[in-house]
């Protein structure tokens, strides 16, 4: 579906550094290949919420195109899973990382076993899990229950090191393997799982999760599409808009240009 740009809003605070790379990637392309996901807010603003592609968005908005072709879904598709991301931090000593986090209000670091992490992130004041090299492993709790103050708490806690180390999205929770990808790591956080409805929630409230915090897929996924951005730049009004893009499909699937593959796949051409 085609939408207005300005009805998309993020869910977590992104890396704008990227954006500009993207900026030029679409440009000199002249399409969007891959549609971001988004679920609608039901809140009766009429906005839709981005789970993957807001890098997408926001270069969207940069280079003034005024709708985006987004696949949407609804939250209670049983073809959407929200997973948590890790972070890998190296580029720092330990101590320090650990310094920084003390020094965050309202947060207790608490001796733990990292084996024991997925066990540890159940309890309701569990915040996140620190794994350090010598095995040691902290719990990062908070007194308090509310979901909003959890998040702004999981916020300084990515927020302290973010800019001050250098950080990886992975989903591997073997410090010892990790340590031989990045010889100075300075410890693995783990984040705990998150609901849909729980990320929504915090969209309505004006706030942000941590940024790479989720990771949202949805099957089957549209991929490949690389709809011309003239079109979506074009002064037709939405309606016809998305009026075209329904010709524009007909037209590639009576071409058989269109594929599905139920399997998981390997793409070499990204």
């Amino acid at each position: 579906m085609i939408l207005p740009v300005e009805k998309l809003v993020l869910h977590e605070h992104y890396d704008a550094q990227r954006t500009p790379s993207i900026v030029e990637s679409i440009r000199e392309s002249g399409v969007l290949r891959n549609p971001p996901i988004v679920v609608p807010l039901d809140d009766g603003s009429g906005r839709y919420v981005v789970l993957d592609g807001a890098n997408r968005t926001t270069a969207l908005q940069d280079l003034g195109i005024p709708h985006i072709l987004a696949q949407v879904v609804d939250q209670d598709d049983p073809g959407l899973d929200l997973s948590s991301w890790n972070h890998v931090i190296w580029g720092v000593s330990p101590d320090d990382l650990l310094n920084w986090l003390m020094d965050i209000p309202d947060l207790a670091l608490q001796p733990t076993d990292c084996e024991r992490a997925s066990r540890t992130l159940l309890d309701i004041h569990s915040l996140a899990v620190l794994c350090c090299l010598d095995r040691q492993a902290y719990d990062l709790r908070t007194p308090r229950l509310m979901l909003l103050h959890h998040i702004e708490i999981l916020n300084a806690i990515v927020g302290c090191y973010k800019d001050r180390a250098c950080m990886d999205r992975t989903q591997l929770t073997d410090v010892k393997a990790l340590q031989k990808l990045y010889p100075e790591l300075s410890g693995l956080l783990i984040l705990p799982p998150f609901r849909v409805d729980q990320v929504l929630h915090v969209v309505r409230q004006g706030r942000f999760m941590p940024p790479g915090s989720t990771r949202f897929t949805i099957s089957p996924r549209a991929l490949h599409v690389n709809y011309p951005l003239d079109e979506l730049a074009s002064r037709k009004s939405l309606h016809e808009k998305n009026a075209a893009l329904q010709s524009w499909l007909q037209e590639r699937l009576s071409e058989k240009r269109v594929r599905y593959y139920a399997e998981a796949t390997y793409l070499f051409d990204e």
